[in-house]
């Protein structure tokens, strides 16, 4: 990252208060500042309507229907420190973007009966030191920001200046705020945590059915996230020779370079690592005669993320201890994938993963008590090998709607269009006394994104083999 600034020595103008600087940037002379704000040339870029607007118009009109006669105001949030002077990669909130389809940092959307408008902080004006100056902001340091208009074209929405957002919520009127994203914000209405935490719920639960724009966005997500498990398979020599951070690197750099990012830290757990459910550390090696466990997913441009768990041999062939493991967990995940169709519990498909499992630990003499007894809520000793729930809700957050009233998830039921994982494990641990030496260090876990659908289900993630006789072929197929 460039440190570079200003080659002057003395300030002779006061400092914008506004302005994103450090105590190390060499001071700026009045002559070179005004000599830096003329002779540059201006333009508007000529956006086309982004695919999102429509589907996001509908979803402010379903939001402002919900709550008829008040204020709505959701932040897109702003930049997080990750060191000293260094800055988080900006990603808007999720409920904001959802509304709004806008990723520009500082932005504001505020929903009423008749009127919907995003506050939203464009580029700077060439007669400001913003646009070479700050660290944040400017052009020269941080790269263009779009205009109003351009925001406007693209979106669909009316788009105003961030700094008229004060007066607009100052006015009289109901107000909820999507709190927690923006301190600044928050700030500027009084909480009632009630009625926000009733905002945020319903803001979640309007996530549950994805329409067809975002099964689209998600099954890219996951055409995009098999070629990344593909690359990872592709480089073994160098996994066998680097380790873990390999499958890490290799990973995301097709997640940069086809979508936005990861939607969460991939987990790369070789050997005993993978018993560890978020080991993100990814600093071990990958040792012939193991398993690794990959629990890797892609965020799209658009913010939505795949979601996808692979156990693979690191030879290429399991072992018949290894086999036998990795089939029941397909099994598992099997009886799980069936049970999902709409009217269905949403916890039908753990419920069913968790009767193989219990039974195969039955079968493997592990169970204290027997899997009847052992699935007894009031027991659930096989847990102790199975650790999870085997289902979460998947959108532009990976583990989605998570604000949803318990009612609805997870004690509600499934419907048409809702996308959630399915991913049941085993794990035992290096130290578990209570099993043979030879499963201690093994670790399992086959996960998938699963569309519900009017008859039943579609696997987004199909595409990456999950049996075990097909990912042996498929790993020959790429070494």
């Amino acid at each position: 990252m460039s440190d570079t600034t200003p080659d002057v020595t003395e300030e002779t103008t006061p400092e914008t208060p506004a302005l994103k600087t450090e105590s190390h940037d060499p001071a700026v002379p009045e002559a070179y500042a005004a000599f830096m704000r003329t002779g540059w040339g201006d333009r508007e870029l000529d956006l086309p309507r982004h695919p999102v607007a429509s589907y996001a118009e509908a979803r402010r009109a379903r939001l402002a229907e919900a709550f008829p006669g008040e204020r709505l105001v959701l932040p897109a949030g702003t930049f997080k420190a990750r060191a000293n002077d260094t800055d988080y990669r900006f990603r808007a909130d999720t409920a904001h973007a959802y509304f709004s389809g806008n990723q520009t940092s500082d932005a504001v959307l505020v929903v009423e009966d008749d009127s919907q408008v995003l506050y939203a902080r464009p580029r700077s004006n060439r007669d400001t030191d913003e646009f070479f100056r700050d660290r944040q902001y400017g052009e020269l340091w941080a790269g263009r920001r779009p205009s109003l208009k351009e925001i406007s074209d693209s979106l669909g929405l009316e788009v105003r200046h961030i700094d008229e957002l004060g007066d607009r919520l100052a006015g009289s009127g109901k107000t909820r705020v999507h709190r927690g994203v923006s301190t600044q914000v928050d700030g500027l209405v009084a909480a009632d945590d009630e009625r926000d935490a009733e905002l945020a719920r319903f803001a979640s639960e309007m996530r549950l059915v994805k329409d067809e724009w975002e099964i689209g966005e998600l099954q890219e997500a996951c055409d995009i996230t098999t070629l990344g498990f593909e690359d990872s398979v592709r480089e073994w020599d160098r996994v066998l020779e680097f380790g873990e951070r390999w499958i890490e690197g290799t990973f995301f750099r097709r997640a940069r370079a086809m979508g936005n990012d990861i939607g969460y830290d991939s987990i790369v757990g070789g050997g005993s690592h993978a018993t560890t459910l978020h080991w993100i550390d990814n600093t071990g090696p990958i040792t012939p005669g193991t398993l690794v466990l990959l629990d890797m997913g892609v965020e799209g441009r658009n913010l939505y993320t795949a979601d996808v768990t692979r156990t693979l041999p690191v030879d290429g062939k399991f072992t018949p201890l290894q086999r036998d493991l990795y089939d029941l967990v397909y099994t598992a995940q099997q009886a799980g994938i069936d049970a999902v169709r709409p009217g269905a519990p949403f916890l039908a498909a753990h419920n069913a993963a968790m009767e193989v499992l219990a039974h195969g630990l039955e079968d493997l003499g592990l169970l204290p008590v027997p899997a009847t007894e052992a699935l007894d809520p009031e027991s659930k000793v096989y847990a102790r090998w199975t650790l999870h729930g085997t289902s979460h809700m998947l959108g532009m957050d990976v583990h989605d709607c998570g604000r949803a009233s318990v009612d609805v998830y997870p004690k509600g039921d499934l419907a048409e269009g809702m996308v959630l994982t399915v991913e049941p494990g085993l794990y035992f641990q290096e130290d578990d006394l209570l099993v043979p030496e030879e499963l201690r260090g093994i670790g399992i876990r086959i996960e998938d994104d699963i569309l519900v659908t009017a008859d039943g289900s579609r696997n987004l993630s199909a595409a990456l083999p999950r049996t075990s006789a097909e990912v042996e072929e498929w790993m020959g197929s790429l070494r």
